[in-house]
């Protein structure tokens, strides 16, 4: 299963947002609202160790992108996240976007995401981009062993089928809006369709 070719094969500077608004709230979530949607978050993955989510969108199957849901906060937080991933996709120049997963990622000091590949054949097609909202100097963002630094409100599209990795060794909370994206007039890879096949004579649902 080949990713898209349209990834960036590193990373991707996408530009300056205007996160003002939307870290003003992210500030303000208190910590039993981080703690409730951590322990109902869909993406429960070992190398995420610690971090703690709060999704907003997601997939009900990771073998394919193209059926997100919305989950119960995104109605709320949608004036709020529209004009900030508007601003982050523009240099796409894509007519019709869609996004599969949206969420934020709360790493305490201290933290370490370990290096891993996003392996699901749903994180393939998709453009994967990070924006910072809180952060510190001491975080690293690593792509293929090669360290980054990302700043407030600076959005950049990461090579998610590179081995990656983070390290918060600040003395504060690093916080990223992180969603993917991906271009709905894109004719579908050819690797899709056999998946497809393959779940329905076992009996999934996509």
């Amino acid at each position: 299963m080949q990713p898209n070719s349209r990834k960036t094969r590193s990373i991707r500077n996408l530009g300056k947002i205007d996160i003002a608004a939307l870290r003003e709230r992210v500030l303000e979530v208190p910590e039993a609202l981080w703690e409730a949607e951590d322990a109902s978050k869909p993406n429960r993955f070992a190398e995420l160790d610690t971090t703690r989510h709060i999704v907003f969108r997601f997939v009900p199957n990771f073998l394919d992108w193209r059926n997100a849901y919305d989950r119960p906060l995104m109605a709320d937080w949608r004036p709020l996240l529209d004009p900030v991933l508007a601003q982050a996709v523009a240099p796409y120049g894509y007519e019709r976007g869609d996004y599969p997963r949206i969420m934020l990622a709360r790493m305490a000091p201290g933290g370490v995401i370990q290096p891993h590949r996003d392996a699901n054949p749903a994180a393939k097609w998709p453009h994967k981009v990070h924006i910072a909202l809180v952060t510190n100097p001491d975080v690293t963002f690593f792509v293929d062993g090669v360290a980054y630094t990302f700043e407030e409100g600076e959005a950049v599209e990461v090579n998610n089928m590179s081995v990656h990795a983070v390290e918060n060794r600040g003395d504060c909370d690093r916080i990223h809006l992180i969603f993917e994206y991906f271009d709905l007039d894109q004719p579908d890879p050819e690797w899709l369709a056999p998946l497809h096949a393959q779940a329905g004579s076992a009996g999934e649902r996509f």
